[in-house]
């Protein structure tokens, strides 16, 4: 079975290769991501293997379909850069690895708050430089606060187990309630009472035609002034020129990223030595309340072994059985 694997990092060799030891699959590393340009280069593979920023569209599908491809495995949970239904047509197969390390994910979210609460970026530069004053350091306490958290998933449900030991007051929203958490005692409430509540609102909903920039001009003119937003999830659940207007105007107090809406052409790449061309991410950039990491928080040891091995047994199950456990479809029509 032959896997080509795009988007390729050192990581990602490091992890394939290592489980690679007990499925011994041919394997070939591209560094480039899958698109139009690309296409040529899986002629002969029976899977090509992608991330969150290749691109899976329709010509995608039938040029993979064209080159002898069977599969595409992608080797993360989200799968808005997908044509599930050009996938469906053509009949290419489309997996996923639905849960990774939701603990990586969680624990990262709350490293930017209490990153961007106490300023320890700030605080770490300034030691360095031998300035030990601590003007413009204040932060506040989190016990007491409302934490609105949107989306609670597996994610979301380890992120609120983290807030509450802080002693924070947690409400939560989602099209789908947790039974689980419900039954624990969270208070779900509507959408806009998460805006109008929260002291911190933190994202981890799916990217949806429904959520696609859900923080916009009006979400965030309902916030209290001085909010903290924080996204883990998917860059376009935020509307950019709105949070800058909202950072602007100090209606926004505090945003910590790790995605961004236009991040297909910046993260995961090394740009310290050319211009960037993106004039809102740079804008961003300007702001002191404002702290990005670059799509990290999934990215610790277990996590990227979880996803080396869910891809290969997702691969190893279609090809032995013809049957996907993680399988990605078309949403039913509504009816």
């Amino acid at each position: 079975m032959k896997m080509a694997v795009f988007s390729s990092r050192k990581w990602v060799v490091d992890s394939f290769n290592e489980l690679n030891i007990k499925y011994k699959y041919e394997i070939t590393y591209f560094e480039a991501r899958l698109y139009n340009k690309t296409i040529p280069l899986t002629k002969g593979f029976d899977v090509v293997c992608v991330f969150v920023n290749d691109t899976i569209d329709e010509e995608i599908i039938k040029g993979l379909k064209e080159n002898g491809v069977r599969q595409v495995a992608l080797r993360c949970a989200g799968f808005n850069n997908v044509d599930i239904e050009a996938a469906q047509q053509h009949d290419m197969n489309v997996v996923r690895v639905p849960a990774y390390s939701p603990y990586a994910i969680a624990e990262h979210t709350l490293g930017l708050i209490l990153s961007l609460n106490r300023k320890f970026h700030k605080a770490y530069t300034r030691v360095r430089d031998g300035n030990f004053a601590l003007d413009g350091l204040l932060g506040f306490d989190l016990h007491g606060k409302t934490v609105g958290i949107i989306g609670t998933g597996k994610i979301g449900e380890i992120f609120i187990n983290l807030v509450k030991g802080f002693g924070c007051n947690v409400i939560a929203y989602d099209k789908f309630p947790n039974e689980k958490l419900q039954k624990d005692g969270l208070k779900y409430v509507e959408l806009q009472d998460i805006y109008k509540q929260s002291d911190v609102i933190s994202l981890h909903c799916p990217l949806t035609y429904e959520t696609f920039h859900m923080i916009n001009e009006y979400a965030i003119a309902a916030m209290k002034t001085g909010v903290m937003i924080i996204n883990t999830s998917r860059g376009p659940l935020i509307d950019t020129e709105a949070v800058i207007a909202g950072l602007k105007k100090g209606k926004v107090g505090y945003l910590g990223l790790d995605v961004y809406e236009e991040e297909e052409e910046l993260f995961f790449e090394d740009h310290s030595e050319s211009v960037i061309q993106d004039d809102k991410f740079v804008r961003l950039q300007t702001f002191p309340n404002v702290l990005i990491t670059a799509h990290q928080a999934f990215f610790t040891k277990e996590a990227t072994m979880n996803i080396a091995e869910t891809t290969f047994e997702n691969v190893k199950s279609f090809f032995n059985d013809g049957k996907s456990p993680n399988i990605v479809l078309p949403k039913e029509p509504s009816k």
